[in-house]
């Protein structure tokens, strides 16, 4: 019989357990595992904005080509915001359109619209030289289409020859082709357009079209003369804002309302002066 020493007894006690050990965890599986990371709705956010910020910079940059691929990307995820969807869109216009790809340009402003419905460039934008004709026509197609769609419903009527007038002249002038414009506008108006908005919007556009060709004192006499039609005219902030007219029409602009504020001041002495003829008129 072989005889065993406590300290060797011990010894393969341990060796045994060790052993027992190993089988009951064979894989190691009590070692922590690496966390995959989850990709999550606000992940993928955060990368299309980041992606949208990087084509900004390159647009910025002259870098065409690497904003066409970051800006399409931050597009893909599907997540961004409406106003962030339609300045990416914006962008790609621009590009295409500085890139002598006008159909890709039309197509990317068109999206931005159906986006947005109230996207609008800057006044500064607007009168780009390059992609301004081509976003103006692009609104002016999709305005006509959404007019269209909403009397379709409707018994037709066909405008009258000053309305008809007027509408082709605001097509001219989308177009850039202005001197045409102006004729049909003032032809309009000479025809005789029966709502005063109408006569408002002809004039202005008429204004427009002096000052975009550098009519300047012709210009503002027109901005003064839809005073005396609207006292209460006024350009919309990014139309007051277009640089080939809004030092023009703000000089129009005070010139009418002073001289409105002396007609008001005129009145109201003479009715001072004759309360009795002034009771009557009521």
């Amino acid at each position: 019989m072989i005889r065993l020493s406590k300290a060797r007894i011990a010894l393969l006690a341990v060796v045994l357990l060790l052993a027992a050990c190993q089988e009951l965890n064979p894989t190691g599986a009590g070692k922590p595992q690496a966390v995959t990371p989850q990709i999550t709705d606000n992940s993928l956010r955060e990368r299309a904005r980041s992606q949208l910020a990087q084509g900004v910079t390159q647009y910025q940059a002259g870098d065409y080509d690497n904003a066409v691929k970051s800006l399409q990307s931050s597009l893909e995820h599907g997540l961004l915001a409406k106003n962030e969807q339609s300045r990416a869109r914006k962008l790609l216009a621009f590009i295409h359109c500085v890139s002598n790809r006008e159909q890709q340009c039309r197509d990317e402003f068109r999206k931005a619209f159906e986006i947005d419905p109230e996207f609008s460039l800057t006044a500064a934008e607007d009168g780009h030289p390059i992609w301004g004709p081509v976003y103006r026509s692009v609104r002016t197609q999709l305005i006509a289409e959404r007019e269209a769609a909403a009397a379709s419903s409707k018994p037709f009527l066909p405008l009258a020859k000053a309305e008809r007038m007027m509408s082709d002249g605001l097509v001219k002038y989308d177009a850039g082709e202005f001197t045409d414009a102006r004729e049909l506008l003032e032809g309009a108006l000479k025809e005789g357009l029966k709502e005063k908005a109408d006569q408002v919007k002809a004039m202005k556009f008429v204004a427009f079209t002096l000052c975009l060709q550098s009519h300047w004192s012709k210009c503002r006499a027109e901005f003064i003369a839809i005073y005396d039609v609207d006292p209460n005219f006024d350009l919309t902030p990014a139309e007051a804002g277009h640089p080939s007219w809004t030092k023009t029409f703000a000089s129009a602009k005070a010139h009418a309302k002073r001289a409105l504020a002396a007609k008001e001041a005129k009145e109201a002495k003479e009715r001072a002066a004759h309360p009795a003829a002034a009771s009557q008129s009521h």
